[in-house]
């Protein structure tokens, strides 16, 4: 009779030993990780960015400039939980994703391929969104209303940003090409960078322009950037791993070099060296290693970022007043991720000291898919981003007034001053 029962349940005894062992768990130190790099580019998106476009602004524009960061960040945020996340990233076609995640329904318990969560996902690339949106009030800074602001970045973020964030991220048709893209240089900078080169030419030139009224906040918006730069490049590594500081090394390395890069033009082009201008050949270098700042050496880190500083510094100093872009966005993130994009090729190969290309990717084709993606991102950002402007204007007139703009948008928006020294 035992020996009966326990044959009979010899098979309910086992069972649950064997669905326990399939049972898919985060790993706590990916986990903290992936949450740590989403609050860095936060740190990035909000008073990097904030403090960086305010000091390159008038005094009496420098609230405005950076009100609109923080209105824009709040609104891609609440838009990425409710449709951007799934346009993005959910199961969809080669050009969008669908609507599995419409407000963040259905996420897994592990994001697919990942030791990670997918809420911790989520906020890492929402942190990425908010960073890329919010680059844009600063090109356009002292001549725009902050309502036509926000409502052009969250149609900006469904019409165009997520769109390629799904090309290239999302399992789409650029992905399929081959296009490489480590860490944003294309998805991110590239993308907000020619969307802001479009918004200069359709809201046009500031009537009166001046230097930044304080290069201190400019420097420190800067430096929190380039903190903000390890959550960035290192959350891409998915966990606490050797290619999460390779990446944060790299960056690093590239930043400094970018640096004195754009130093050594400035030296020759004005014949002194500015504080503003060091840090942006600084961000000049992060960005340009960004596509592939886990798949070169140390010295290719540096490379690139020198590379990309001295190019983006010339043409700069050759461009002259004919674009009027504060933060110079289109500058440092559309042509510094078009560099980088294309850096890539040569020192990813073994020779250079990098990890070479992935199995069946050959040097022309690697070639034919970044020319492809950049291409391709270039002109949907900056077609997208002027139909949005263009089309926005006749419902809501981008600019304010003569006046309100002489006088500075602070007080004719806000009803208060960045500095009051009563």
């Amino acid at each position: 009779m035992h020996r009966l029962l326990a044959f009979l349940l010899l098979p309910a005894l086992m069972a649950p030993q064997t669905a326990t062992a399939q049972v898919a768990v985060a790993d706590s130190g990916d986990t903290a990780w992936m949450i740590l790099c989403g609050v860095l580019v936060l740190l990035a998106a909000l008073p990097g960015l904030i403090l960086r476009h305010a000091g390159l602004v008038r005094a009496r524009s420098a609230l405005s400039v950076g009100m609109q960061g923080l209105v824009v960040a709040a609104g891609v945020s609440l838009l990425w939980g409710i449709v951007g996340y799934s346009l993005a990233y959910a199961p969809g076609s080669g050009w969008l994703g669908g609507r599995a995640h419409v407000l963040l329904a259905d996420l897994g318990a592990l994001r697919d391929g990942l030791t990670v969560p997918e809420s911790a996902f989520v906020l890492f690339q929402m942190g990425l969104a908010i960073f890329a949106a919010c680059l844009l009030p600063g090109a356009v800074a002292e001549r725009v209303r902050l309502g036509w602001m926000a409502v052009f970045a969250l149609l900006w973020l469904l019409l165009v940003y997520a769109p390629v964030v799904h090309w290239v991220w999302g399992g789409g048709w650029l992905a399929n090409l081959g296009v490489m893209d480590f860490a944003g240089a294309l998805v991110v900078h590239l993308c907000a960078g020619f969307s802001a080169l479009a918004l200069t030419l359709v809201v046009g030139k500031r009537r009166a322009v001046s230097g930044g009224h304080a290069p201190l906040l400019g420097l420190a918006g800067g430096a929190l950037l380039w903190i903000g730069w390890a959550g960035i490049v290192g959350g891409w590594a998915f966990g606490a791993t050797d290619n999460a500081a390779t990446a944060i090394l790299n960056a690093h390395f590239a930043a400094c070099a970018g640096a004195f890069g754009w130093i050594l033009v400035e030296r020759i082009d004005l014949g002194r060296v500015t504080a503003t201008g060091t840090i942006s050949g600084a961000l000049t270098g992060m960005v340009a290693i960004s596509a592939s700042v886990a798949l070169v050496g140390p010295g290719g880190a540096m490379a690139i970022g020198l590379i990309a500083a001295l190019l983006c510094r010339v043409v700069k100093a050759l461009l002259g007043e004919r674009i009027d872009d504060a933060a110079d966005v289109f500058l440092i993130h559309g042509l510094g991720g078009l560099i980088g994009m294309l850096l890539l090729i040569p020192f990813v190969l073994p020779v250079l000291g990098g990890v070479g290309f992935a199995a069946g990717i050959s040097l022309s084709g690697a070639f034919v898919a970044q020319l492809a993606g950049i291409a391709a991102v270039a002109l949907w950002a900056m077609a997208g981003s002027a139909i949005i402007a263009l089309m926005l204007s006749v419902v809501v007139p981008a600019r304010i007034g003569v006046r309100d703009e002489a006088e500075g948008l602070d007080l004719a928006q806000h009803g208060q001053q960045s500095w009051d020294f009563r």
